[in-house]
């Protein structure tokens, strides 16, 4: 029971740190600003697979996979083509409140596997050794 209520909470109080904690919590990631000080950027073996503004806050963008970004993007207006990104391959999901927890960490943790298995084996087995 208490994973069914976890799982339809709305994000309403989703701040960065939260955001921050969530993707440092995954094996082999790391934070940096290389676009600036406003875009906090999430690598997973120094290949992107999340980034946020800090001055917003209310957004990010993640990797998917091109044919569930258009079929996420059709079932959500939350989720939209990757603001200054490959829009065929990213999407910035807003942080409303109307998605829930599990939606958000499903995009999350989908952005990091695509950037995951695209890793050469070297650097997979680097990522593995972490966890």
């Amino acid at each position: 029971m208490g994973l069914l209520v976890h799982s339809t909470k709305q994000l309403t109080n989703l701040n960065i740190e939260e955001l921050r904690d969530y993707c440092l919590a995954k094996p082999g990631v790391t934070e940096g600003f290389p676009f600036g000080e406003d875009t906090l950027v999430f690598k997973v073996a120094g290949k992107m697979f999340l980034l946020t503004g800090l001055n917003a806050g209310n957004s990010f963008n993640v990797k998917c996979d091109p044919e569930l970004a258009i079929e996420l993007r059709e079932q959500h207006p939350e989720v939209q083509p990757g603001y200054h990104m490959n829009k065929k391959m990213w999407n910035t999901v807003q942080m409303d409140g109307s998605l829930t927890d599990k939606q958000l960490c499903e995009m999350i943790d989908h952005s990091y596997q695509q950037v995951y298995k695209g890793l050469p084996k070297k650097l997979k087995a680097e990522v593995d050794q972490l966890t």
